[in-house]
């Protein structure tokens, strides 16, 4: 899943895209590299982040996804997005897509009624908190426990609306110290009790970077170590920014496990 950023200050690539000239650079460059997916977010999500307001979200998310559709019509595309309306003005323009929630459905009370309705794939994510604060002193009683008894509780809530293509993603950074991040990778393993395909975003992130007393633009090599843990332990699906390395850690994990 290749991470196109419409935001001007994402952690890593925020103002790099925020224009139609290297935005097409930036999807074909997804492309050319090999992602399965394109996954678009137009509010930042970093620690500390602001508030967006939903036009703005759809002023920015609009015209890439035209573009998508009208020059990649094949390409699955993502939408990293926490609003039910915006979820509902992308299916009316591009169809089918997979609903990116950091929030698992917490910001909006409409949202799994609205992926219910539409009848598209849902990626719960789990997040302590919001954006502006889920840094500031993050507690759990065991941090695999309590996540997991979350999404045991939204699961159900999401079957008895009928919908059953869901994803799941832990997620790291989101209202997780270091340490609890490192923790929840170790144990990464346990959330195959769901039976759900584990998505996992590990990019560039704090926990990397921080860990090495290095910057987002150093953490390429960490970020692609994590990631050959996190497929190790059962992820299926990395969320990344640079899909050309991601890729090649994906084909060697498949390597190994075919030599099992």
């Amino acid at each position: 899943m290749g991470i196109l950023n419409i935001t001007p200050d994402s952690f890593y690539d925020g103002g790099r895209y925020d224009l139609m000239d290297p935005i097409n650079k930036r999807i074909s460059s997804l492309i050319d590299e090999g992602a399965d997916f394109i996954d678009i977010g137009a509010v930042s999500s970093r620690p500390g982040a602001g508030a967006v307001s939903m036009d703005k979200e759809w002023e920015r998310l609009e015209p890439v996804l035209r573009i998508l559709r009208e020059k990649h019509p094949a390409m699955l595309i993502s939408v990293d997005t926490y609003r039910s309306e915006i979820v509902r003005r992308t299916y009316n323009l591009v169809g089918s897509f997979l609903v990116n929630d950091i929030s698992g459905g917490d910001f909006d009370e409409d949202m799994f009624q609205t992926i219910s309705e539409l009848k598209i794939p849902y990626l719960m994510m789990h997040m302590q908190g919001e954006p502006a604060t889920m840094q500031q002193n993050p507690q759990y009683d065991d941090v695999v426990v309590d996540i997991c008894k979350i999404f045991a509780s939204k699961l159900e809530k999401l079957y008895t609306l009928g919908v059953n293509d869901v994803l799941l993603d832990p997620g790291f950074g989101f209202g997780k110290t270091v340490e609890q991040n490192y923790e929840l990778l170790d144990r990464l393993e346990e959330f195959k009790i769901f039976e759900i395909p584990l998505v996992v975003g590990l990019s560039r992130k704090s926990m990397i970077y921080k860990a090495l007393d290095t910057s987002p633009e150093e953490a390429l090599m960490g970020t692609s170590v994590l990631n050959a843990i996190a497929l190790n332990s059962g992820a299926r699906l990395l969320r990344v920014h640079d899909v050309k390395e991601a890729k090649q850690v994906v084909k060697l994990a498949a390597l190994l496990k075919q030599s099992r």
